[in-house]
């Protein structure tokens, strides 16, 4: 594994992150279209996963220039020729598929927004406020962090939608249980953009 990204760096990663936001909106503004939408997010990972191993082929100069102008740096792996590593990006992916199969759109949506808010929360306050060290290095601050930005995430979704029966302590639960899948990513061996999603998710569909 590199050596850590620079906090710059990790900035432009988690505005990248960020811009996935769009996910959780299409999944809200086309709740009726559940089924479509999964297979169209499926779509989108089989074509990330395709981008992302002729990238390592080295075999087109002309993409791979493309691509290190916009994520060079970002990347927490040095990929060498003919080294496949898989991004963050189709895991993203595979979370937005997978939890339009398993919930309702409003929760799916949750699941997402948690993640994307959560992790970009953890990672910035947690890089740059964090003192208190926890578990795999990461710092008390932001888990904190992570809980607090996901839980309002969840929160807006809930009150955009109007879902009956939603209280507070509810959603800081699921918004709980995603940060414990965060904190623990290691042990669990499961990318965290695909845990936390289906994470957050079932503890919604449990609790509301």
């Amino acid at each position: 594994m590199s050596e850590p990204i620079s906090y710059f760096n990790e900035v432009r990663r988690k505005l990248v992150h960020l811009s996935s936001l769009w996910m959780p909106t299409v999944m809200l503004v086309f709740a009726k279209y559940r089924w479509y939408l999964a297979v169209f997010f499926g779509l989108l990972l089989v074509g990330n996963l395709l981008v992302e191993h002729a990238y390592a082929s080295g075999k087109h100069p002309a993409m791979n220039k493309l691509y290190d102008r916009f994520f060079g740096g970002m990347l927490r792996f040095e990929v060498k020729p003919g080294m496949w590593v898989i991004s963050g990006g189709p895991y993203v992916f595979a979370s937005a598929c997978l939890s339009l199969v398993l919930f309702v759109p409003w929760i799916a949506a949750s699941g997402m927004t948690a993640m994307l808010l959560g992790d970009t929360a953890a990672a910035l306050i947690g890089r740059r406020f964090g003192r208190i060290k926890t578990v795999n290095g990461k710092s008390l601050e932001g888990v904190i962090a992570f809980i607090i930005a996901s839980s309002i995430g969840i929160f807006i979704i809930s009150c955009i939608v109007g879902v009956p029966g939603v209280k507070i302590w509810m959603i800081v639960l699921a918004a709980l249980a995603g940060s414990l899948v965060e904190l623990f990513e290691k042990q669990l061996h499961v990318d965290d953009n695909f845990s936390i999603p289906v994470a957050v998710g079932a503890f919604l569909l449990f609790l509301v």
